[in-house]
């Protein structure tokens, strides 16, 4: 019988924050990420990893005053499309945590039912149904 647990990420989209620990808070109660680990000391994320339940995740910390950092992020930059069954409960859900709506729910002309917000930092987060297109057989 084949395994039917999701494989674990191995694409990890990675953004900085200047308040990485409220923008964890926020990421969990609006969109329903789930923090599986977080690094650090105080107000410092050195290292934070969130799943998304139905697959995937995405990797945050502080933001440093770093010239020479070889991971020079600037907070507020982020993007990303989230694949959701359910876009009008997750809107409702993020407005409701405070989450600035850029593009209100509408359905496209590729099938989906999205949305796009952004959280307190300035990060964009587009959720919808579209899954991609499937990837071709070798």
């Amino acid at each position: 019988m084949a395994d039917k647990t999701t494989p674990p990420p191995q694409v990890w989209p990675t953004l900085r924050a200047r308040d990485a620990r409220a923008l964890i808070r926020f990421l969990v109660d609006a969109f329903g990420f789930v923090e599986t680990a977080v690094y650090g000391e105080g107000d410092r994320v050195h290292h934070a990893e969130l799943a998304w339940p139905p697959g995937g995740g995405i990797m945050l910390g502080s933001h440093r005053d770093d010239p020479d950092d070889p991971w020079a992020l600037t907070p507020g930059t982020f993007g990303a499309y989230v694949v959701t069954d359910d876009p009008d409960g997750l809107h409702d859900r993020a407005v409701k945590a405070g989450a600035t709506v850029v593009r209100e729910l509408n359905d496209t002309d590729y099938g989906s039912r999205d949305f796009a917000v952004r959280d307190p930092e300035g990060n964009l987060w587009s959720f919808g149904t579209y899954r991609g297109e499937p990837v071709a057989a070798a």
